[in-house]
């Protein structure tokens, strides 16, 4: 049976994300393409709480975060542990076994089941109610963090995937505006379903969390298994694309 992580602050989350990432490296597991991203995003919210000039609330926020956090560290602990995490981290996790997807889609995956789904949950938890209109404010201010971190990972990809670029070819975006048009849309998803569920009765709340898992879990699929023109420039970038799973790793890392 798996342990449920319990995190105080965001330094826990931090220490946490760090054990996670180092698992991966030693194991060359491909979840820690987005662990190591997550971690670094994660450090990014540390040093906007601590200037204490972005977020309105820095108190709420490393709450958000904690909260936040602790559900993609107990999912990848149930993973690891055997247990059944939600179905769209067990996409994501499953994912990173095989050997079709690049590391864009790897990461993608990751960004949606903790966007679309673990965010959404933890914001109607820290701000339930009437307590929700508040928190929206920081809630963008995390999304737009996230966006502006889009060209720095671009080039982290292109270090080990220098073909990433095709997939406009066959995308009409390039990666980054992949990327970003992802974030647009899991923010308006995740807000929308966070405004929901914080009005919801537990019972209501349970069974709405089941059925935005298996939207959610539907578009991780997708990411997964795009369609033929995208898999043609998939195919295209994975021929050049390093296989070296810890390499991966640590260019995606935060210099």
């Amino acid at each position: 049976m798996s342990t449920q992580v319990i995190i105080k602050t965001i330094d826990d989350v931090i220490r946490e994300m760090n054990q996670v990432v180092d698992r991966c490296i030693r194991e060359k597991s491909k979840i820690g393409y987005f662990a190591v991203l997550y971690r670094d995003v994660t450090i990014q919210v540390k040093n906007k709480i601590q200037d204490g000039n972005y977020f309105e609330d820095g108190k709420r926020m490393e709450r958000l975060d904690v909260v936040f956090a602790e559900r993609f560290l107990n999912a990848i602990n149930q993973y690891w542990s055997h247990d059944q995490p939600s179905k769209s981290w067990l996409i994501a996790f499953d994912t990173s076994k095989a050997k079709s997807p690049i590391i864009l889609q790897h990461l993608l995956m990751g960004m949606n089941a903790h966007i679309n789904l673990d965010l959404a949950i933890a914001t109607a938890q820290v701000a339930p109610g009437y307590l929700l209109p508040a928190i929206e404010g920081d809630f963008q201010k995390i999304m737009d963090l996230l966006s502006s971190m889009i060209d720095e990972v671009q080039e982290r990809i292109e270090l080990v995937s220098p073909a990433i670029k095709l997939i406009d070819k066959f995308g009409g975006r390039t990666d980054e505006k992949i990327a970003g048009f992802v974030i647009k849309k899991a923010r308006d998803l995740s807000w929308s379903t966070a405004e929901k569920l914080a009005i919801e009765t537990p019972t209501e709340f349970a069974l709405s969390y089941a059925l935005h898992d298996d939207v959610v879990s539907l578009v991780g699929k997708y990411i997964a298994n795009p369609g033929l023109f995208l898999t043609i420039g998939i195919w295209l970038v994975r021929i050049r694309e390093s296989k070296d799973v810890v390499k991966v790793i640590k260019a995606l890392e935060m210099k």
